[in-house]
């Protein structure tokens, strides 16, 4: 379904179907929903409730990618819909990886590379973000993070600061 949205004499276009960088439709409307969030619109401004409500149909489907559950997570917890938020997240918790104390998600199927004898590789960027965005769901929450939330979220920093380059940077600017 395609949503034409006036927004400041801007058209935007929701739920709509791309090709290129953009998995899906899904994750399109949830970056653009995000930065509407973060200008930030209220959640009941016509364009943000109409996305909203578009996410919340696409996040009850079963099939969704780590990455676009990672989005919809911090779309909802920047909306302040506590309980999609909890759900995304109890669902990416299954998916998470558990390595030397630290948590992050990788694509599914994605092997990670062995660490060579005197350089650490680093993950590709897609997990690198995947792992951000699941780390913001976790600390962008009204009222404040419960103290489990930061403990978890403490792992989750671990892990993306430990892909860090000796410059301070990421292995992409993505």
């Amino acid at each position: 379904k395609t949503e034409d949205m006036k927004l400041g004499g801007i058209s935007i276009y929701l739920c709509v179907s791309l090709q290129g960088g953009v998995d899906n439709e899904v994750t399109l409307t949830a970056y653009i929903t995000i930065a509407l969030l973060e200008i930030p619109l209220p959640v009941t401004h016509s364009v943000v409730r109409n996305a909203l409500f578009c996410l919340e149909t696409a996040a009850n489907q079963k099939e969704n990618h780590v990455y676009t559950k990672a989005l919809l997570a911090y779309a909802f917890a920047l909306a302040g819909n506590r309980e999609k938020r909890k759900a995304l997240l109890d669902s990416l918790e299954k998916e998470a990886v558990r390595k030397d104390g630290s948590v992050h998600w990788q694509r599914p199927g994605k092997e990670p590379e062995a660490d060579l004898p005197y350089q650490r590789s680093r993950a590709p960027s897609a997990e690198v973000e995947v792992t951000a965005y699941a780390l913001l769901a976790h600390l962008t929450s009204q009222p404040a993070p419960a103290q489990e939330e930061l403990s978890s979220a403490a792992l989750i920093a671990k892990w993306i600061s430990s892909q860090q380059n000796p410059n301070g940077g990421f292995s992409s600017t993505q």
